[in-house]
């Protein structure tokens, strides 16, 4: 049976050239628009060939782009499997001159499939997991639709519409493609005035090799890249060979695990450029306890990223440099004070820059660029700071407690400039107010080892003005009493009565047992796995890996709806006749449950199918379910309160010290 492609509402209207409200309007008003024929209920899907016929006969239907065509003859064929095999035969593509490529667009079906497996065949050995290829007669129209796209829009056009159904470059597990801007500032970071750009250039952990195509843009020769994704490895790969066509430059990629299995074991490079992926507490922790890269000490097991970070000092050349782009906690993070001290005292550690949220994702946070070195013989005395991720004081027009865009051509200049500067010399670093300035080291080696920017360029974002400091205290206090009356509430005063002189005991069902009767879905997306498992809420979704004895668990929301489920991570999914997602989740929780499903010593794994959970009638399980739900809600809300606190009492404090506020006492004169 032939496959239907399908489309979403958003595909619709990018390929009618309108808005999705203007989809939404045809789906209400018009009754013959086609039906959903997939998806889910609150992302629909549709029958493309059925969506293309009811949009022509309403002369909706613009001309399509050769890109349209492939990305329509990837859904048909059943992508994203087939991606990764097509990419050789884009970097055949572009080798050929225009006439050469158009008459192999020409050919028949039945010579085209056996004329493109001849011609990738050099090329097999440029992309990573890929040793043998047969492309068969039914692909085909896809094949077609490929080569026309490299003909019309050029080869990396096309890899990047193959790159858009890849369902393996997930957030979920921590791992983000950089910003095309921001992997050009980390590569700036790297040059020297008056130098020539570093030759060999490594990153460990290169997706779909965003920052070595910046590298190799500035002139870098011998371009090295790893990722654990094999999909990602082989974009990368291809990326790199297209941006490269014709040149000298040298390129080697490779799929698997930089930590766990380093395909660069021998390699020492100019620079490194490295964006790791973050909070991943399965890095190998300890299987790797006592290995030689550790050079500052084996890193906690929740501070992935300075193993990351020692990974890439390991791979640096004596004088080498390292740019890393990885979240703020890393420099705060109390588990890695004792590394971050040694880093810095052995002088690996040069500058520490904050980029302003939205630059890149996770786009909530404001991530920081780390520019590390080599550990010298002798170390330096200072490190820089840059915060480019406040605002700066007394500017106008700017509300309090509202951020500004940055310009981020002004950004980079400023970046790039007081680096420079602070290299050429370190000692005599004119400070650059409100944004850059020196620190000694021995200055940082407190009880904190705080390498956060805006701690030593400014306390607080504290406006110059006292009545607008005065406006944004006002508005943190109000803040932080409504939060903070939210908890009390939350804490209520309502008794959580005893049950008796002896505990409730239950009878329990296993989540196995759960399954085999169809109360439960149990679904897991393992790694390369090309299955794309959608969020919904009210799903329970259980970390593979317990913590501290506790599972975790939590029920997913309308936020979540819509998102992949990452790696090591397991779904269940009630039926909600039968299950109350709440009274699921705080049950499979329980320290008690949690540590008799899990196995392993050193490596704990939790069997989610151990787990066991009461038999309860449905409005039993509703009032446990609102119970723990009002738990979650505590918590939530005393997390919150404390970060309002915290807010607040730095702006006041730094308010008194600036001299803008007076203490709060009534019998105070003006001076």
């Amino acid at each position: 049976m032939p496959r239907h492609a399908q489309v979403t509402a958003a595909e619709i209207s990018r390929l009618a050239g309108v808005t999705r409200a203007t989809v939404s309007n045809w789906r209400r008003r018009h009754p013959d628009f086609p039906a959903p024929i997939g998806g889910t209920e609150s992302s629909p899907a549709y029958d493309l060939d059925a969506v293309q016929i009811w949009l022509a006969a309403r002369g909706q239907l613009p001309a399509a782009a050769p890109a349209d065509d492939l990305r329509t003859a990837l859904r048909a064929a059943g992508a994203p499997a087939a991606t990764v095999r097509l990419l050789p035969l884009v970097l055949a593509a572009a080798r050929m001159d225009d006439d050469d490529l158009r008459q192999l667009v020409d050919l028949t079906d039945r010579r085209l499939p056996n004329r493109a497996q001849h011609l990738v065949q050099p090329h097999l050995d440029e992309v990573p997991g890929l040793t043998d290829l047969t492309y068969h007669p039914d692909e085909a129209p896809l094949l077609r639709a490929l080569l026309r796209c490299v003909a019309d829009e050029g080869a990396l056009r096309t890899a990047d519409v193959l790159a858009e159904g890849d369902p393996d470059g997930t957030s979920a597990s921590g791992r983000y493609d950089t910003p095309a801007p921001v992997a050009a500032l980390m590569a700036d970071l790297l040059g020297e005035p008056g130098k020539a750009y570093p030759g060999a250039v490594f990153d460990p952990a290169c997706g779909t090799g965003g920052l070595l195509v910046a590298a190799a843009k500035r002139g870098a020769q011998r371009l090295y890249g790893q990722d654990v994704v094999p999909a990602q490895a082989a974009q990368a790969a291809t990326r790199l060979a297209l941006h490269t066509l014709g040149g000298t430059a040298q390129v080697s990629v490779k799929a698997g695990d930089s930590i766990r299995a380093d395909a660069f074991g021998a390699l020492t490079a100019e620079a490194v450029l490295c964006a790791p992926p973050y909070g991943d507490r399965e890095w190998g922790h300890e299987e790797l306890a006592y290995d030689s890269r550790w050079m500052f000490g084996l890193p906690p097991k929740i501070e992935s990223e300075l193993a990351w970070l020692q990974h890439c000092l390991a791979h640096l050349a004596d004088g080498g440099r390292a740019v890393l782009l990885m979240p703020p906690a890393v420099a705060e993070r109390a588990s890695g004070r004792r590394l971050r001290a040694e880093m810095l005292r052995s002088g690996a550690v040069r500058a520490v820059i904050a980029l302003p949220p939205g630059v890149a994702p996770p786009l909530h946070v404001g991530l920081h660029l780390w520019i590390l070195e080599r550990p010298p013989a002798t170390s330096p005395l200072h490190i820089l700071v840059v915060d480019t991720a406040t605002p700066e004081p007394g500017r106008s027009g700017r509300s309090p407690g509202r951020r500004a865009q940055p310009d981020w051509a002004e950004l980079c200049e400023s970046v790039v400039t007081a680096w420079h500067d602070f290299d050429r010399h370190p000692d005599t670093f004119d400070a650059v107010p409100g944004i850059a300035q020196t620190v000694a080291v021995i200055d940082l080696l407190d009880e904190t080892v705080d390498l956060t920017p805006a701690r030593h360029v400014r306390a607080t974002p504290v406006p110059s003005m006292p009545d607008e400091l005065a406006a944004m205290s006002d508005e943190l206090r109000s803040r932080l009493r409504r939060a903070a009356t939210g908890l009390i509430t939350l804490g209520g005063a309502q008794p959580w009565p005893p049950v008796g002189s002896a505990p409730l005991t239950w009878r329990t069902a296993s989540v196995a047992d759960l399954l085999r009767g169809g109360a439960l879905e149990l679904l897991r997306a393992p790694a390369g796995s090309p299955d794309d498992i959608q969020i919904r809420p009210g799903d329970v979704i259980l970390p593979e890996h317990p913590h501290d004895g506790t599972g975790g668990a939590r029920v997913a929301d309308a936020r979540d709806a819509g998102t992949r489920l990452g790696r090591h991570l397991h779904l269940l999914r009630p039926d909600p006749e039968r299950l109350d997602p709440w009274f699921l989740a705080g049950f499979l929780a329980a320290e008690e449950n949690v540590n008799s499903a899990s196995t392993g010593t050193s490596v704990v794994r939790l069997d989610p199918r151990r787990l066991r959970v009461p038999l309860l009638p449905p409005a039993e399980q509703q009032r446990y379910g609102r119970a723990f739900r009002h738990l979650h809600a505590l918590r939530t809300a005393a997390e919150i309160a404390h970060r309002l606190a915290d807010e607040t009492a730095r702006t006041l404090a730094a308010g008194l010290t600036d001299g803008a506020l007076h203490p709060p006492d009534g019998d105070r004169t003006t001076s």
